[in-house]
């Protein structure tokens, strides 16, 4: 009786006390926009829609300017893209996903990270290494994964619109609409275009080129807690067109003829996908799961006298279940897979079509002790109409080797189809002549490409004068046993594809130090080495278009939000490049060479946001501040039907600097 009293006795004081001094309690974290954690067993670094929102982030490929896990190349003068690099290695070599469904492949590869607008991405997973088993088995240098907004999550209406001193515009517009507690709908519009014509360099070519592209997404989610189905229908249309070449250049009036040098690349893109899960009632460690795909992909396109058409219809399916052994520290996951590829492709009227399928089956095992140590091993077995019945083993192991550090180590095999016209179509637009060496193969006369990579990464958390800082350093090496080598180093006339006859790697080396100075202001630098080559029939070259070095810096700060979540955000990011190889043009005339190596030079780039309120922000920026251009972009501009042209040699920007500004509004 006497404890009973004394209890409620102190549970009225304890209230009471709260009553007269905590009136209100606000916990307030700070997201912050990359973040790496200590506990996964893969090295996987998380970018979140913050990150995104601090460059002009107009699509998926231009998402990593602010990353340095990510390398963006600069967009040619042709097609406005920017490819990405990871390890040293082109997006071929990364699996590339949309909600862990395969999106950008085959026919997609040159354009297809362009094709995602920024303003659908919610986050990013960006592992380096060989990837899981679960997502097939192409993966070399590491996945990307992107995960779209959800509806059950998304707000009712966001707009962005955008448009910069290069006459490029852009407008976002989201809807969504949560209609019970077990659906909700998204409709996601976008539309881009470049109107204008700009020629800084005055060569006689457009720096940038002219199109529109109009892009559609509708999304279904259903989550029902009580039976635990959960399920997401995906579908999207997307129409982008491009044109590009000389200032006069008229399509209606000159395409394919020699009056003056024209590109069109025209594209239509449907998408269709499902995912259906259920997670089981009383067992919630087990859960199964059925990812289904359609892709329809066809571009029309001709680069000058060169024609190149490309249609591809995909299916993908995978059934995945997931469970554990005997307790939550053995867990695994297993399942079956499905693709089909079916290509129609011409190469200047050349029919070089080919239908790919494989099936295969997956097992991996995760062994977690919740404290210091796990790892996930993994194999698959598939069998393909062209790559034949092989297996791919991948590995990740994980320890905590102090307080707040980590050790990780990967290994893993890769085997694809390269896909040697879509992935290299830029070098049409040269007088190149396309010639594949091999004729055994069943992929365009070549075998299939195979690699290993391996990785080892350390990363420490820790305090300078009572301020967080983390160190990571990593290394990763990409052996290749078969390649289709692309040689652009034995003639500026030729372009050589071939199986690897010899060597081909690839060296990472990253160190990366990120400190936060004081509140709300936060430092990344990186420096990065590439040691890649390969050995080509005309000797052992660095890989072409790629930086030995490089260096990375990003500055950001914002200040504290206001009640009515007023807030200045301001970033500044700089990268800095070392020399590069570039292709083999000396047999040229002098006026129509360029050296052996570019020059070495920094890029910078800067936004400042205002948020007014929680629902309405503006924001101002530019790219490329110190105007760093390369001077001769395209190789015999004064004679485009000549056999010195060559326009796919970009290792700068061309456009010079440029300025943007741009609003988001929100209703929620």
């Amino acid at each position: 009786m006497k404890k009973t009293f004394l209890f409620f006795a102190l549970l009225f004081f304890t209230y009471s006390f709260s009553q007269e001094e905590l009136e209100e309690v606000k916990v307030k974290a700070t997201k912050k926009g990359i973040t790496k954690s200590l506990k996964g067993t893969s090295n996987t670094t998380l970018v979140t829609s913050k990150e995104l929102l601090k460059a002009a982030c107009c699509n998926l490929a231009e998402s990593f300017e602010t990353n340095p896990s990510i390398d963006v190349n600069f967009s040619d003068a042709l097609t406005g893209t920017k490819q990405i690099k990871m390890l040293g290695l082109t997006s071929p070599y990364i699996m590339i996903t949309e909600e862990n469904i395969p999106s950008v492949r085959g026919a997609s590869q040159a354009y297809g990270m362009s094709f995602t607008p920024g303003t659908w991405v919610e986050s990013i997973q960006i592992t380096k290494g060989a990837g899981s088993v679960v997502n097939g088995y192409e993966s070399i240098s590491g996945q990307i994964n992107t995960e779209l907004l959800k509806p059950m999550d998304d707000i009712p209406f966001f707009l962005n619109a955008y448009g910069d001193n290069s006459s490029r515009f852009e407008l976002n517009t989201h809807f969504n609409k949560k209609l019970n507690d077990k659906w909700a709908t998204s409709l996601l519009v976008h539309g881009n275009g470049r109107f204008g014509e700009n020629d800084m360099n005055n060569d006689g070519f457009l720096d940038n080129p002219k199109g529109k592209q109009l892009n559609v997404t509708n999304r279904w989610q259903y989550s029902n807690q009580e039976t635990g189905w959960v399920s997401f229908l995906n579908a999207r249309f997307m129409h982008d067109e491009k044109l590009s070449g000389e200032m006069h250049f008229d399509p209606d009036r000159d395409k394919l003829t020699t009056n003056h040098w024209g590109s069109e690349i025209n594209t239509e893109r449907l998408d269709l996908a499902s995912k259906i899960g259920y997670v089981f009632k009383d067992l919630p460690f087990q859960s199964i799961g059925f990812q289904n795909a359609f892709t329809w992909h066809n571009q029309q396109s001709y680069y000058g006298l060169n024609q190149y058409d490309i249609k591809q219809q995909s299916f993908y399916s995978n059934l995945i279940f997931n469970s554990i052994i005997s307790n939550t520290r053995n867990k695994f996951s297993t399942g079956l897979n499905f693709a089909l590829d079916n290509y129609t492709e011409f190469v200047n009227l050349n029919d070089v079509s080919r239908m790919d399928n494989s099936v295969g089956a997956f097992f991996e095992y995760t062994y977690d002790d919740n404290d210091k140590f796990s790892y996930i091993l993994g194999g698959r077995i598939d069998n393909h109409n062209r790559l034949g019945a092989f297996f791919t083993p991948r590995l990740h192991v994980k320890y905590n080797v102090l307080k707040n550090s980590v050790l990780r180590l990967s290994a893993g095999r890769g085997k694809r189809a390269a896909n040697i016209f879509a992935e290299n179509q830029t070098l049409f637009a040269s007088s190149r002549q396309f010639s594949v060496l091999d004729t055994n193969g069943k992929i365009y006369g070549l075998n299939p490409e195979i690699a290993w990579n391996y990785g080892v990464s350390f990363t420490q958390k820790f305090k300078i004068f009572s301020k967080n800082a983390d160190v990571t350093l990593d290394f990763y090496r990409t052996d290749f046993q078969n390649q289709a080598v692309v040689d652009v180093m034995n003639s500026p006339q030729q372009v050589l594809f071939y199986n690897l006859k010899g060597k081909s790697f690839a060296n990472s080396l990253q160190f990366d130090f990120n400190i936060e100075l004081m509140k709300h202001l936060n430092v990344r630098t990186a420096y990065k080495y590439y040691d890649i080559a390969t050995d080509y029939l005309s000797g052992t070259f660095q890989r072409p278009l790629q930086a030995k070095h490089r260096l990375f810096a990003n500055v950001e700060y914002e200040t504290h939000i206001l009640d009515k979540g007023q807030q200045w955000k301001f970033d500044f990011t700089t990268n800095w490049l070392g020399k590069q190889q570039l292709p083999y043009t000396a047999s040229n005339p002098e006026e129509d060479r360029f050296p052996e190596f570019s020059p070495s030079f920094a890029v910078m780039n800067f936004q400042v946001t205002r948020t007014f309120s929680s629902t309405f922000e503006m924001y101002i920026g530019g790219e490329n501040i110190g105007n760093y251009r390369q001077d001769k972009a395209i190789l015999g501009s004064d004679n485009p039907f000549g056999t010195n042209f060559d326009a796919s040699i970009v290792y700068a920007p061309v456009f010079g600097n440029m300025y943007y500004a741009g609003l988001r509004f929100k209703i929620k």
